[in-house]
């Protein structure tokens, strides 16, 4: 599971006295125990999806950090965010691809948006960008 191998790449980086990678272990971990915690309310447990889900956020969040960095010109601390975010992403899996997002539209049979939608998100939730298959189907209509 992806949330083991974090958890493993922390203890790593804690033994490497790595304190960029220290940093955002710590922010993924904690993010990940919030999730679960909201999760086991529910009686559900974190899965691959969820930590993706949170990879993606944090990337996204970190990239807009690493902006404010540059337009203030604090370009060594934009250059540590710029490493945080390349561990993150290690961590994603293989995002598909517009033209693996078009066939899957095109084996279903209801193309409608919130069908196609959902079908992305409970078949494919943490492996495609959904602005992108949002993108593909309307390009397709």
């Amino acid at each position: 599971m992806l949330y083991e191998k974090i958890k493993q790449a922390n203890v790593q980086a804690m033994k490497d006295k790595d304190a960029v990678a220290r940093s955002i272990y710590s922010v993924l971990l904690n993010k990940i125990m919030l999730e679960n915690i909201k999760k086991r309310e529910k009686g559900l447990e974190v899965d691959d999806a969820d930590v993706s889900n949170i990879l993606q956020k944090t990337i996204k969040e970190l990239s807009e950090e690493k902006e404010n960095y540059i337009k203030v010109g604090n370009n060594s601390e934009a250059e540590l965010i710029e490493k945080q975010i390349d561990i993150a992403k290690s961590y994603l899996p293989k995002m598909m691809s517009k033209e693996e997002i078009e066939k899957e539209i095109n084996s279903l049979t209801d193309r409608s948006v919130p069908a196609v939608m959902k079908h992305f998100k409970q078949n494919f939730n943490g492996k495609c960008d959904m602005r992108l298959v949002q993108e593909v189907l309307k390009g397709m209509q």
